[in-house]
């Protein structure tokens, strides 16, 4: 029987605000307590009354402009003595530190630390001053994460043209079980066909605006044509731009829990994703495939990659509002096309399964360490406390 592992998971992003890698974090602790693993995993939190048991807050987070999107991130004396003290008490047998190279916990998580060390990059980053200027931290990371995964070729890239070194390739993970059979909202899809959205919707590179600009041509063929949008933002502000033919289609669902997003995805015949960059991966669009609705995405690289070049969804011209009009309302026309797209989507998800992708991360925890060595706290990183008195804030 495989030993089972003590692991401790680094997350540099606020626990409790919407994102990605929070998701990813939160869904591989399931799949490895599922495997009978045992977890702890370490974050900012806005609320550290209401966080899940095994996660361990470093505090309140700040906004910081990051990788062309605002990220909350935690840094300062008090999060750095954290960051030491769960070091000191976990008793890993891995630590496993997830975006290396953001200006948070995570970096301070490897200068504090030794040992049975891997690094995951989510982000693909332009090259940039800001990216030179950590040249040291990534020097870091290479010297201490034994073990290096990239989510998808893009962050991988990011890797090895800007910092060097490598990193085995493991994708993001969806969970297709979770997403296979939910109840509709009341009423949805309906006779004149539905769309769904999600993201935050004030945040220009997830493309709303794309969509909404598109609408008025796509109900034109389809007059009774209605679109879910779920996801932090304000509403009110969205509406009050738009003419009435387009605000009266839309259905705002805000901050959605996990239940209500798989009964969304089953509420509509179309997810589309507009966003016009940043993205490495697009976790979303396999939980679209899992369950079961077809998928309209923009061009971008990372997206294509997830649909197999269009074999498992179909793309538009990544800011162009006409042509994603028209790909949707082809789609919307054609009801075989979108079953068979469906079909072959649902079965291109499988290969992301948990099951599947958790199997290769273990595969490389095992291999970073050897029997019976632990993550011990880095007497030498004693350095970090100094870095984080020049931070911006004592968080």
């Amino acid at each position: 029987m495989d030993e089972r592992l003590k692991v401790g998971i680094v997350c540099p992003y606020a626990w409790d605000v919407p994102g990605g890698v929070q998701y990813h974090v939160r869904d591989l602790r399931a799949a490895l307590v599922k495997e009978g693993h045992e977890v702890s995993v370490l974050a900012p939190a806005e609320d550290d009354d209401n966080l899940p048991d095994y996660v361990v807050s470093t505090g309140r987070p700040i906004a910081v402009p990051y990788n062309g999107s605002v990220a909350r991130l935690n840094l300062g004396v008090r999060s750095t003595r954290r960051v030491r003290d769960w070091i000191r008490n976990g008793d890993f047998d891995v630590m496993h530190v997830h975006e290396p190279l953001s200006p948070g916990i995570s970096a301070v998580a490897l200068w504090a630390a030794q040992g049975p060390i891997v690094a995951t990059w989510h982000s693909s980053i332009e090259k940039s001053r800001a990216l030179q200027s950590m040249f040291y931290l990534a020097q870091t990371v290479l010297e201490k994460a034994r073990g290096r995964i990239a989510v998808s070729e893009l962050a991988r890239r990011t890797l090895v043209d800007h910092v060097g070194g490598d990193a085995v390739l493991i994708p993001n993970g969806v969970e297709c079980a979770a997403f296979s059979d939910a109840t509709p909202f009341d009423g949805w899809p309906g006779p004149g066909k539905a769309l769904f959205f999600l993201g935050r919707l004030d945040e220009p590179r997830k493309g709303l605006d794309i969509l909404l600009a598109a609408l008025p041509r796509i109900a034109e063929r389809h007059p009774d044509v209605r679109v879910l949008l779920a996801g932090p933002g304000d509403s009110e502000d969205i509406v009050k731009k738009l003419p009435p033919d387009v605000a009266d289609r839309l259905t705002f669902l805000g901050l959605v829990s996990e239940e209500d997003k798989v009964r969304a995805f089953h509420s509509a015949d179309i997810y589309v994703a507009p966003n016009t960059g940043g993205e490495s991966f697009g976790i979303v669009l396999l939980e679209a495939m899992a369950s079961g609705t077809a998928v309209v995405a923009s061009d971008l690289e990372a997206f294509r990659r997830v649909l197999d070049n269009g074999a498992a969804g179909r793309h538009f011209t990544n800011g162009d509002p006409a042509d994603l009009a028209a790909v949707v309302s082809e789609l919307l026309d054609d009801d075989a096309a979108r079953a068979e797209l469906v079909d072959v989507a649902r079965d291109r998800a499988w290969l992301y399964d948990w099951g599947r992708v958790t199997r290769e991360i273990v595969d490389v925890y095992r291999s970073v360490r050897m029997p019976g060595e632990k993550v011990t706290e880095d007497l030498r990183g004693q350095f970090v406390g100094r870095l984080a008195r020049r931070s911006a804030g004592d968080s």
